[in-house]
């Protein structure tokens, strides 16, 4: 498991104007909020349940660059019958025929290993999976991370808030009484942003976790896009001009923004090329790895030519409802799905300033590879 702070100042940042920037990238996540609203001081407002889950921004604390790793894919191991993971008594609901499942009376906490080999491979397959009633949210934060760190090196976000003393966790969080989400919508029509998480790290995440602390009423999903059946639609003509190319991924303008808002920088940003087209190391399939978030061109193309291309591949990974999944939050849910194969959004359309609080546990995989085109 990768380092934790042993000291950790736990208080909010403070808001500043976001810079303008000539990128499609959106920024959504908050670094500031109430502190006397989250801790239930403030009358008619619920404290948090997982007030230590709440996030902190440590000023003083700093990461040195990431450096390779060699990642082993356990997914490759797995029986794929799923005997461990998916016994005869758990219920098994395909939400959509290429993307989505949903599964009741599996507890991922008591997965043996080969249960974790096997949850590697389905969700590469299925792309993501919600488990419905879990008990991870109740887990100590250290025995959450040790499950998590089955699949790979804990990622530490460069930006985000955190837990304190835990900054392997990143935390999605829209405090009680935040109604910045309403004032999005002033300049803006969509909050849809497609993205693969941290796509501009040398060595991205693979299967990952976002579990659901508190969610408001109505709202707050998240759309998930399978990258695979995204490359599998294309003529066989463009897969092949696809093929031996690749794209810029930048960390720059996150971390631009976050600063912007007050956010301390925990290490300093990153770019890094990656295959347009990758390949999954368990199941062999071939994905489209660009995303509108992070990354900015395509190498040893101009201006003009490369934005034609990542625009028509955005659009048609944006557009296409019929490779796409809506998974809801609901109490004791936890979202499995592999970075590698797919996009998310998360969705701004719940208003009156209703807390949204997530943990994710991002463990990376290996840089981003491709195999030859095959008609």
């Amino acid at each position: 498991m990768a380092p934790s702070a042993t000291a950790t100042v736990t208080e909010t940042a403070v808001p500043k104007e976001q810079p303008a920037l000539d990128t499609l990238y959106k920024e959504f996540q908050t670094y500031y909020f109430s502190k006397d609203a989250e801790t239930g001081k403030v009358a008619g407002i619920e404290a948090a349940k997982y007030p230590h889950y709440l996030p902190t921004w440590d000023k003083t604390q700093s990461f040195p660059p990431l450096e390779p790793f060699e990642h082993y894919e356990h997914g490759k191991d797995a029986d794929t019958s799923f005997p461990e993971l998916l016994p005869s008594e758990a219920k098994v609901n395909h939400l959509t025929p290429t993307i989505g499942t949903e599964v009741h009376g599996v507890q991922l906490s008591g997965l043996s290993a080969a249960g974790k080999d096997q949850l590697a491979r389905f969700v590469a397959e299925r792309k993501v999976v919600a488990f419905r009633n879990q008990d991870f949210k109740d887990l100590s934060i250290p025995d959450a991370l040790k499950f998590g760190e089955y699949f790979g090196r804990h990622h530490i976000h460069p930006t985000s808030g955190a837990p304190e003393g835990f900054p392997e966790i990143h935390l999605v969080h829209r405090g009680a009484g935040d109604t910045k989400s309403d004032e999005y919508f002033a300049d803006r029509i969509s909050s849809v942003a497609w993205h693969s998480d941290v796509s501009y790290e040398l060595q991205p995440p693979g299967t990952t976790f976002l579990y659901i602390l508190d969610t408001p009423e109505v709202g707050g999903d998240t759309l998930f896009a399978n990258c695979v059946e995204a490359y599998n639609r294309l003529s066989p003509l463009f897969k092949e001009r696809l093929h031996g190319l690749q794209a810029v991924h930048s960390g720059i303008e996150q971390v631009a923004v976050a600063h912007s808002r007050g956010s301390p920088n925990r290490r300093n940003p990153v770019r890094s090329v990656h295959p347009i087209v990758r390949t999954h190391p368990a199941t062999g399939e071939k994905a489209l790895y660009v995303n509108p978030q992070f990354t900015r061109s395509i190498v040893g193309l101009k201006k003009e030519e490369s934005d034609a291309i990542l625009k028509f591949l955005y659009d048609h990974i944006g557009f296409g409802a019929d490779f796409h999944s809506r998974v809801k939050w609901e109490e004791g849910t936890v979202v499995v799905w592999d970075n590698r194969v797919t996009q998310h959004s998360a969705l701004l359309d719940f208003s009156g300033g209703q807390r949204r609080h997530l943990a994710r546990i991002t463990p990376q995989a290996e840089a981003p590879y491709e195999t030859p085109f095959k008609n």
